[in-house]
């Protein structure tokens, strides 16, 4: 039994599945994991504070963790301890080469799910703002794979500038310009884009946002992870109860990296694992067809403006016995309230509010237990790591190497991988790092759940080689939306060449009239 602490001490414990720490009964400990915040806990009236791990943050088997809690004599106490867990699917090494690694209950996309054919129709609802807008469109058609059509309503917008910038959109393959003769209204215009949609899926995406590589493939992925998906919603640096790493503030990128390569560094290490809510968020959420012609689309009676409209849809979708996701690892920017402002949208956001608090009395209380599972203290963890290496660490985009002798010309200005034949089966390793794992040949559920825990952006195969991995790798590409590339010895395979060949292969780039 650890013993009763004196007031400047705290005394931590691990038992293979929960952290105890001592104190005083009501201090705040602050708990980090490897150097991150991880959570704070209050002890209770007998000085004892209890965190149960389920799996590994970082994916490790090893972790550091730090106590920290606040004296009034002694000032700030500290105590660590470096613990191990004991659960299939944790990464054995750890330490600075493998900071983040994949964690054990990441939902990948089925064998028999085929996300990139379903077409999706990205409806962005316009109101002035229109630098907003243009950022928006244009990061739109710069980053979206797979098929897909983007709808643009105005709804009399009064700024005079709105009309010729969107003109310039027009004649672009798979982008539609409409405008309402009169103001409709948020929701009353988002579900005039719903029903131009047709049959397919529909993203809701906000004016005033910017999206970045994979944004789409990875909304994607995510709803096709299991039938019960309802909605995915990115994650943001100011969408409220979206935000990352910290909840209801605007959070800035960490200064040594861009938007861009922020978003990438999220791609590659917030994990799979999305945590779930009883609610999306207009600002950039996916939404199943099959769940629209189940429920409807919003209520414009209720939500004229918004601020409520997608929470009601989405507990009537949670009614018919839908879930709702959300993508840790697609980072969208978010400006919020240029359309309508601050104090504008706080007073729509209350109106909202009390409606959903009559129709579903429960919502808050759902939305307060999930909003603090533990998977989401795991991705706002994730997300705090993930920065905290901006300053030694510049996301690159992934590559996958197969059929190569010599990977290395390959290898430059890429974060590599290398896929080798062996004896024993097909090695994946790391062109800096090593080896990672070991599957007999022509696996294709691992293979599937490399590239997807790899978060692989292009996979490079020699077109030589008439092996079944290649064959493999590029049912693999068309069914996840990773372009492939085909190389010969004369090939040129410079960064530029690639990132030409990843250019071409998305819906709208190079479509322009």
């Amino acid at each position: 039994m650890v013993p009763y602490p004196h007031r400047s001490e705290l005394l931590p414990d691990w038992d293979g599945h929960r952290l105890r720490v001592r104190a005083v009964s009501g201090q705040k400990i602050g708990i980090g994991i490897d150097g991150c915040q991880f959570i704070a806990l209050i002890a209770d009236s007998s000085g004892v504070a209890n965190l149960s791990l389920p799996y590994s943050p970082s994916g490790n088997a090893r972790l550091g963790v730090q106590f920290t809690a606040q004296d009034s004599l002694e000032g700030t106490v500290t105590t660590s301890i470096g613990i191990e867990m004991n659960i299939p699917g944790m990464h054995p090494s750890g330490g600075a080469q493998h900071p983040l690694c994949a964690l054990p209950n990441g939902q990948l996309v089925p064998l028999d799910a085929r996300p990139m054919q379903r077409e999706v129709a990205i409806v962005v609802p316009v109101y002035n703002a229109p630098e907003d807008v243009e950022r928006c469109l244009d990061s739109v058609l710069g980053q979206t794979t797979g098929p897909s059509r983007l709808i643009v309503i105005d709804d009399a917008s009064t700024d005079a500038r709105i009309a010729p910038l969107l003109d310039r959109y027009r004649g672009i393959n798979g982008v539609e310009i409409l405008a309402n003769s009169t103001n409709l209204g948020f929701t009353a215009t988002v579900n005039r884009g719903i029903a131009l949609a047709g049959d397919a899926d529909v993203v809701l995406l906000n004016a005033d946002t910017q999206v970045a590589a994979n944004w789409l493939t990875g909304l994607r992925r995510a709803l096709q992870s299991a039938d019960d998906v309802a909605t995915v919603t990115a994650v943001s640096d100011n969408a409220g109860a979206f935000s990352v790493p910290e909840l209801e503030q605007e959070n800035p990128f960490p200064i040594e990296w861009t938007f861009d390569q922020t978003a990438l560094a999220l791609w590659q290490g917030a994990g799979l694992a999305y945590p779930h809510l009883p609610t999306g968020n207009g600002f950039c959420m996916l939404i199943r067809r099959e769940v629209i012609d189940s429920i409807g689309a919003f209520d414009v009676e209720a939500f004229p403006q918004g601020y409520g409209e997608e929470n009601d849809f989405c507990q009537r979708a949670s009614a018919a016995g839908f879930r709702h996701l959300i993508a840790g690892n697609v980072l969208v920017r978010h400006a919020r309230s240029r359309s309508f402002g601050h104090e504008r949208r706080a007073a729509l956001g209350q109106a909202g509010m009390r409606v959903l608090r009559e129709r579903w009395p429960r919502y808050e209380a759902d939305v307060g237990a999930s909003l603090f599972s533990f998977e989401r203290r795991v991705l706002d963890w994730r997300v705090r790591k993930i920065y905290s290496l901006a300053p030694a660490h510049i996301p690159k985009s992934r590559l996958l190497c197969s059929g190569f002798d010599d990977h290395l010309a390959l290898a430059s200005g890429y974060d590599t991988f290398v896929l080798k034949p062996s004896d024993a089966g097909l090695e994946l390793s790391h062109a800096d790092n090593g080896p990672f794992e070991m599957i007999p040949l022509l696996d294709p559920t691992t293979m599937s759940r490399w590239l997807q825990q790899h978060a692989i952006d292009l996979i490079a195969i020699h077109s030589g080689s008439s092996d079944p991995v290649a064959a493999m790798l590029e049912s693999e590409s068309r069914r996840l939306g990773i372009p492939i590339f085909s190389c010969t010895a004369t090939t040129d395979v410079s960064p530029e060449a690639l990132a030409v060949h990843i250019e071409r292969q998305r819906s709208f780039a190079g479509s322009r009239q």
